[in-house]
């Protein structure tokens, strides 16, 4: 089998979509909707060049904002998941800083040859940034991928993050 090249956006591109997914994730945690899924796969790209997410499938309308079931993908899962802990909207967040470490590369920082290796680097945050990937999209990132869910940034301050906001000037 031929390995195919790694496909990855520049950090304008992906900036934009962090912008857009957040966005709408936002809206969706307003509605005490947590999406639990949120990959490239389950996003659409409009002709306009936007992103849209969709495929609600995992997703769920949670009034108390918590959960305890296991779903969603592999490679998204976030680390309360993984440990069969309560959790909240705090997921989707998890899933944002996957997403934008895949635009960024290629492939999501915690791929492995199987489950129980995955597992373990997501418990341990264990992953590397190559090295074109600038200073402020590790900032991004690094606040997103943190163990305890409510330390990681929220929506609004994703949009507001300095490395969003000086990329999307140059979209």
């Amino acid at each position: 089998m031929q390995n195919l090249p790694e496909k990855r956006f520049s950090e304008p591109r992906a900036a934009k979509f962090i912008y857009q997914v957040s966005d709408a994730l936002h809206y969706c945690h307003q509605n005490e909707v947590i999406h639990r899924d949120i990959k490239p796969e389950n996003l659409l790209l409009t002709i306009t060049s936007d992103i849209k997410v969709a495929d609600f499938g995992w997703s769920v309308h949670a009034p108390s904002l918590k959960r305890k079931t296991m779903c969603g993908t592999l490679d998204y899962l976030p680390p309360e998941m993984v440990q069969n802990q309560e959790y909240s909207y705090y997921v989707d967040l998890w899933c944002l800083g996957v997403l934008c470490y895949e635009f960024l590369t290629g492939k999501p920082p915690f791929e492995s040859e199987d489950q129980d290796t995955t597992y373990r680097k997501i418990r341990h945050l264990d992953f590397v940034y190559p090295s074109h990937i600038s200073a402020g999209a590790k900032n991004l990132i690094s606040r997103l991928l943190v163990l305890d869910g409510k330390s990681r940034l929220s929506l609004p301050e994703v949009m507001k993050h300095p490395w969003i906001q000086e990329q999307m000037k140059k979209c």
